[in-house]
């Protein structure tokens, strides 16, 4: 229970706690001492009907405390507001502000976005401290050791504090230059809740229903942003597939999910998005990368059986792709394409020298292609490489079932 209501409430508790304190670095703190706090506490004397209410009651009250030790030691008057003064000064710093957005999670979310951090320190600090996403696995989305993320992260936070960076949203000829930021933080955000690097679930549908949120809320305010609009249709195509993914707690390959538990609504919606006008003339290089992602996902949202996938077109796509953001995993999604377009020989070819850091993925994809190519025994060691490297349980059972099969 405690794990679920962390997953699902951090964000929104974080973001209250800002709003009503400023202090990004006791915010944390005291909601981490919170949830160890209901870690102890809870299987001795049951969870509370509220349990949202009980760590937010028990984080407001290690701020004040540690506000009040604060004024003790500085011989000064506690520096705590009255509930009224409270609501004026949010209420300034919101007429300062352009009083543009009413959406505490994604306030947040901008904020974090402001110009004093690089964009990656900003999405790191967004993906942990808005939406809760385990350090070990932002990492992995940034393909570097969880230590070094583990330090960006706390270098933002000290960045926020040290340049006061206030907890209000940048008036309208500010937002536009914070919006790559912000979609690239909803897209990793998404990305995080499809792959979960670690633990006990193969998703985290709850976080990518969270980024889609997220981007609708920006989108409104941007009507027709390309990069917003790209965005949404690629992550409601992905998103699309959330009920066929996993059956009875084992991974369902996208050639084996049954297809009429697919949301053909949302593949309806991001089909039209990706005809709206503003994708029609020149894109920057970010946008055109979601808009080619958001292709490949149609060519296999938009046909009625696995057996009808167009991989040659996938494969061009995905060469577009690499021409406009070369990446690791996009490299990675071409071997696959190529492998099923003209077979196995020819996707091992692609994969040839590619490394992700701390990913099982490209042995697994070799393991795969290898079990396919006959390569029984390399393949066996294959899936022994991705197994030892596997940190999520779902992924790490399917492996070891694909390993065994091979006899």
């Amino acid at each position: 229970m405690l794990e679920r209501v962390v997953r699902e409430e951090w964000g929104r508790l974080v973001a209250l706690l800002l709003a009503q304190f400023r202090r990004i670095d006791l915010v944390e703190d005291a909601l981490g001492d919170a949830v160890e706090a209901a870690s102890r506490t809870w299987p001795a004397d049951g969870v509370p009907d509220n349990p949202a209410g009980w760590l937010m009651t028990a984080a407001k009250r290690r701020v004040v405390d540690r506000l009040r030790t604060e004024a003790v030691a500085a011989r000064k008057q506690p520096l705590l507001l009255t509930d009224a003064e409270r609501h004026q000064e949010g209420a300034r710093t919101m007429a300062d502000s352009g009083s543009l957005v009413e959406d505490d999670v994604l306030r947040l979310v901008l904020m974090c976005a402001h110009p004093a951090l690089a964009p990656e320190s900003a999405s790191a600090l967004s993906l942990r401290l808005v939406l809760g996403v385990p350090t070990a696995d932002i990492a992995r989305l940034f393909l570097v050791p969880e230590a070094t993320m583990a330090a960006r992260i706390t270098r933002a936070k000290k960045r926020i504090v040290g340049a006061g960076i206030p907890f209000a949203v940048p008036d309208a000829s500010a937002l536009p230059g914070r919006l790559d930021t912000v979609a690239q933080t909803t897209y990793l955000a998404f990305t995080a809740g499809y792959a979960p690097g670690t633990g006990p679930d193969l998703l985290r549908a709850e976080l990518s229903g969270e980024a889609i949120r997220l981007a609708r809320v920006v989108l409104g305010l941007r009507p027709g942003e390309p990069a917003l609009v790209a965005l949404l249709a690629l992550m409601l195509l992905q998103h699309s597939r959330r009920d066929a993914r996993a059956s009875d707690g084992r991974l369902v390959l996208l050639a084996d999910q049954d297809r009429t538990r697919w949301h053909h609504d949302e593949v309806a919606e991001a089909t039209h998005l990706l005809a709206a006008p503003s994708l029609g003339g020149p894109l920057t290089p970010l946008t055109a990368s979601y808009v080619l992602q958001a292709r490949i996902a149609a060519e296999h949202a938009t046909v009625a059986s696995a057996e009808e996938t167009r991989w040659d077109r996938i494969v061009g796509l995905y060469d577009l792709l690499l021409q406009v953001t070369p990446s690791p995993s996009a490299r990675l999604a071409r071997a696959v394409a190529v492998a099923e377009d003209r077979g196995p020989a020819a996707g091992l070819a692609a994969l040839e020298g590619l490394e992700i850091p701390a990913s099982h993925r490209p042995a697994a994809v070799r393991a795969e292609l290898l079990s396919r190519a006959d390569d029984t025994d390399a393949a066996r060691a294959a899936y022994d490489q991705a197994i030892a490297a596997c940190r999520n349980d779902v992924e790490r059972a399917f492996l070891v079932g694909q390993r065994d099969a091979l006899g």
